[in-house]
């Protein structure tokens, strides 16, 4: 979806300023987000692009005024209160107030794996690639109402195939549980004049990993 999530290529959000040793998190409530998010994922009843997606659907007020675990908060209580898991009432309240629900519970020696469940996306596909290095592309002009990856500010624009990495994972149909239905994945390359025309840096280039149903021939 084209939401404020999707901020590439967009200006008047002030210069980029990376934190002098940034730590891992900014205080013992974002540790404890982190904790959350994967202790209710462990009953299985969302993937990562699901997760996502929940962020991501949001309005933009919503959205920009929250902090990056905020949003992550935000969207752990949207999978969990539309899969019946808890209510808006116990959400607002902090207090259990429905039937205790019997669901997987992660333990501490689980943990790890639980960091590594999402594992590789790559799939087995007898499916030739459509594209090759060195062929140019064009990102199609597209306006999805749910989870994507392609940016909005690459659709339309013709770039270069730099590398293939195979059949992965097709987010937009994961996210909405519609099947992984992998598709082969592509970097393309951009050159920063073709993206933002005479203002665009011609010594720029963008690389950007995209699946196949988002490129055409050029």
């Amino acid at each position: 979806m084209d939401g404020a999530h999707d901020m590439g290529g967009h200006q008047g959000f002030g210069k980029v300023e990376p934190e002098v040793n940034e730590p891992i998190f900014h205080g013992e409530w974002e540790r404890r987000m982190m904790a959350i998010t994967l202790a209710t994922a462990k009953p299985g009843q969302w993937n990562i692009d699901m997760s996502r997606y929940a962020r991501e659907n949001r309005s933009p007020r919503d959205y920009l005024n929250r902090t990056y675990y905020e949003v992550w908060l935000g969207g752990v209580e949207k999978l969990l209160e539309e899969r019946g898991l808890v209510s808006r009432e116990e959400l607002d309240s902090g207090k259990v107030l429905l039937p205790h629900k019997d669901v997987p519970v992660l333990k501490p020696d689980e943990v790890d794996a639980m960091l590594r469940r999402g594992g590789p996306t790559e799939r087995p596909t007898n499916t030739p690639a459509r594209f090759a290095v060195g062929d140019r592309v064009r990102a199609k002009v597209m306006a999805p109402v749910t989870h994507t990856r392609l940016p909005r500010y690459v659709r339309g624009h013709v770039g270069t195939i730099e590398l293939l990495h195979g059949a992965h994972v097709f987010p937009d149909s994961n996210a909405m549980g519609q099947g992984e239905a992998p598709q082969w994945l592509y970097t393309v390359r951009f050159d920063g004049s073709e993206l933002w025309g005479a203002d665009g840096d011609p010594d720029v280039t963008v690389s950007v990993d995209a699946w196949d149903s988002y490129l055409e021939p050029a």
